[in-house]
């Protein structure tokens, strides 16, 4: 099987695919982990290949983001057939029951509880990027898929290199059965790193061949410190006075124009600029366009518009200006673009393939372009290592570093790739080289039971079945592995607490009680001296008789007569602090062990107390009527959806109001959202219906306060007049101005809502399920409805 899929390829097998091959094709699991562009997915090509070399055996390919399974589909129907290949995306519905399926995870963690019929039959799984399972807000969706697959289907997971891939094969193994872990540290095409100096671009590292890997060079250290300038022993002097009067090194920044000549004129393009805002990335192009840059012949501009024209026919002409479209097409034409979530996926989708045909030279995007997504460049520019994260600006890490850099170098094009990082103030090359040569990328698990998940596993398996289900995640793996290395440190100390109780004994009696005392006093003397003009009469007279008694005791004790004393205290001293931070170590065991186990029990009181669980013989647990609803709706609403449906909160709502509700409940406010007053809410009953769901929320909210459970954050209207407008058949003009929003933000929103509505259609009642439907059509409509691959 190797050998016939060998032959069907261009190039021959890397080590690391000859190895991942090999165990698949002898049965095992694969775990790979290797740097982005190595060639991971030809791994999983081989599982494909193998399943479809069977005569019925189907393959699942699972995607983190619905771009990516779109470019995978794709590429298997390029392969295999339309008629072989499916997909599903919560949105699209092609094909389901092909033999081969690509689909975003969510899709097959909901088949695997819902046990559905396309389940008979899957040979493999196959999860791309697999590392999304450290993502707080999804990743324990793939631990779910993880740990509910059936033990016969073979798992195929692709990750980044992360500095954990044994730990977390060792967890594979555990859970799924024999696997194969292969790491591969080997870029495909290797990287070389540069520091942009106006309009020098000078090595990151010293490439003498006179020192170690890994040294700055020394002349790139040289000029950050004399103005981007190569200096002889008197100029150096000569600076160093002129520094001392307050001279200023000269500006070392050029503009972006002059960058991409720069890269231009040293054959560095294509390149990707990375920049940490979509404002950032529509300024970036507007400004190199008026600066006259323009990136293509006169041949390419009309191929590029013939593309643009037939990829975007679908779009309803009166929408074009209001997107941008003219501007949009003016900077491809000269091959310039911008990519980023705000704009429209079909205009995205545009830019990477006109981007993977050479046809676009240079782009501007912000990080998510470094997700997945077959988009290699020549040349990576970064030219901030900071960004914003919601709260404040906080550097890259080398893990983000790693895969930002990992763009740069086409494997099969280029003989080298080039990351290009921007000078600027402060900019310290040292810094810079510890960020590029360290490979911390720990893989952490993001698993907590949800209330969706704990109906659905309790009617499985049972509440027994069900606690010991959820121990066998990758989350309480790590906790207990940190747990093994708590109890060596406890272990260590325990030791040495027994050496400190020794070395303080005292022939007079028990000194570790007489340094209690002693501690106690010295304790509360600090604390009163700290509190002496705030604290009432009646604590200083409480103080006072407390430090008395003390005192006594102190002096009554046999130690405190001993000629050694001072130096046995100098040991209890020792013994005390230890100890204290034993007691903090047996705390952090006593937290982790059975931390998700835990968290389930608080989860599972909370529905006993709704209804939506209920005890049965001994402590088992069984789904009550209002859980078998529960089991159908995903999302992190999931409970406070249940609640709406079964109090009828929105049994009066018409279309428009229970598109503009669903829309309210999966919107995330941004910062700068404001209080919304009466006017900017919906009219008719959504008033109503939103003071009946954000009653139910808060009772939710102080429910889980209650149990320990994490709270979520309050029902949002702000996008709800604008998408009530567009359920009433409003412009795309009027509606993304009442939103505020950017158009590919109003399409992501939109479609998350009519998923929403789709669930709901399913498990309400007939008459809000109806409604659902109405709503879901009305604004599945313009851009929303607008594909690429339809």
């Amino acid at each position: 099987m190797i050998d016939s899929f060998r032959r069907s390829l261009s190039f021959d097998l890397d080590p690391f695919q000859s190895s991942a091959c090999e165990a698949l094709d002898q049965g095992r699991s694969v775990l790979v982990a290797a740097p982005t562009g190595a060639g991971k997915t030809v791994v999983a090509e081989f599982a494909v290949h193998l399943a479809m070399a069977s005569r019925a055996t189907k393959v699942f390919y699972t995607a983190p983001m619905k771009a990516l399974s779109n470019q995978k589909y794709q590429e298997f129907v390029a392969t295999y057939g339309a008629e072989n290949v499916g997909l599903l995306t919560g949105d699209t519905n092609i094909n389901s029951r092909a033999r081969i399926v690509v689909m975003t995870t969510e899709v097959l963690r909901n088949m695997l509880y819902a046990d559905s019929d396309l389940l008979p039959g899957l040979g493999f799984v196959i999860m791309d990027e697999v590392h999304y399972l450290a993502d707080r807000f999804r990743g324990a969706v793939w631990e779910e898929v993880i740990i509910h697959l059936p033990r016969e289907v073979k798992l195929v997971s692709l990750s980044a290199t992360v500095s954990n891939a044994e730990e977390f094969g060792d967890w594979l193994q555990t859970v799924r059965g024999d696997t194969s872990v292969i790491v591969s540290e080997e870029r495909p095409v290797p990287l070389e790193q540069h520091i942009l100096m106006r309009a020098k671009l000078l090595d990151l590292f010293d490439s003498s061949g006179t020192s170690g890997a890994h040294k700055v060079n020394p002349e790139l250290v040289q000029m950050a410190r004399y103005g981007g300038r190569t200096l002889g022993a008197h100029q150096m002097k000569d600076v160093g006075r002129r520094h001392s009067r307050g001279g200023r090194p000269q500006e070392l920044r050029i503009d972006r124009a002059a960058i991409i000549r720069i890269l231009h004129d040293h054959t560095l393009l294509p390149a990707i600029f990375f920049i940490f805002s979509r404002v950032g990335c529509d300024s970036a192009v507007g400004q190199v366009l008026r600066a006259g840059i323009r990136l293509t012949t006169l041949a390419e501009q009309d191929e590029i518009r013939r593309f643009v024209e037939n990829a975007c026919r679908t779009l309803p002409d009166g929408d074009l200006g209001v997107l941008g479209y003219w501007e949009w097409l003016g900077g491809l034409e000269r091959g310039v673009a911008a990519h980023h979530a705000g704009m429209l996926p079909a205009f995205k989708e545009v830019v990477e393939e006109l981007f993977r045909r050479k046809l676009v030279k240079v782009v501007f995007a912000t990080e998510t372009l470094a997700l997945g997504i077959n988009m290699p460049a020549r040349t990576v520019v970064l030219e901030k290592l900071e960004k914003f994260n919601g709260e404040a600006r906080v550097p890259i890490t080398p893990g983000e570093y790693t895969q930002l850099t990992g763009r740069a170098g086409r494997r099969g094009i280029d003989v080298e790739g080039h990351s290009v990082i921007q000078w600027h103030d402060g900019l310290d090359p040292q810094a810079v080289a510890s960020l590029a040569s360290r490979r911390t990328y720990p893989l952490n698990s993001s698993f907590s039971p949800s209330y969706n998940m704990a109906v659905n596993l309790i009617a499985q398996f049972g509440r027994q079945r069900t606690r010991e289900i959820l121990e066998s995640s990758f989350a309480q793996f790590q906790a207990d592995r940190g747990v093994l290395d708590l109890a060596r440190k406890v272990r260590g100390q325990e030791e040495s607490l027994a050496g400190y109780d020794k070395a303080m004994t005292c022939h007079l009696g028990n000194f570790r009680e007489y340094s209690g005392i002693r501690r106690e006093l010295s304790d509360l003397e600090r604390k009163g001296a700290g509190r002496a003009n705030t604290a009432s009469r009646s604590e200083r007279d409480n103080r006072q008789r407390r430090l008395t008694e003390l005192r006594a005791s102190m002096r009554r004790h046999p130690c405190h007569g001993c000629s050694d004393r001072e130096a046995h205290a100098r040991w209890a001293e020792r013994w005390w602090v230890l100890h204290r931070q034993l007691e903090d170590l047996r705390r952090q065991i006593s937290s982790r062990t059975g931390a998700i186990a835990r968290v389930f029990d608080r989860v599972t009181d909370v529905l006993i107390e709704r209804g939506y669980l209920e005890v049965a013989e001994g402590s088992e647990l069984a789904v009550a009527e209002p859980g078998r609803t529960l089991r159908r709706i995903y999302g992190e609403r999931d409970l406070l959806v249940a609640e709406c449906i079964r109090n009828g909160a929105w049994d009066d709502l018409n279309a428009p109001g229970l598109a503009s509700m669903a829309a309210a409940l999966v919107y995330e406010p941004r910062r700068d959202d404001g209080e919304l007053s009466d006017r900017n809410l919906p009219r008719g009953g959504f008033r109503r219906a939103l003071d009946l769901t954000t009653t139910l929320w808060s009772e939710l909210d102080d429910l889980e306060r209650e149990h320990r459970l994490p709270s979520s954050e309050p029902v949002s209207a702000g996008i709800s007049l604008a998408m009530s407008r567009w359920a009433e058949g409003a412009s795309l003009d009027r509606v993304l101005s009442d939103a505020d929003l950017a158009a590919g933000d109003f399409v992501r929103v939109t479609k998350q809502t009519i998923d929403l509505l789709d669930q709901i259609s399913v498990v309400a009642n007939a008459r809000l399920g109806g409604t659902a439907r109405s709503a879901l059509d009305t604004i599945r409509r313009g851009i929303v409805a607008y594909s690429s691959l339809d």
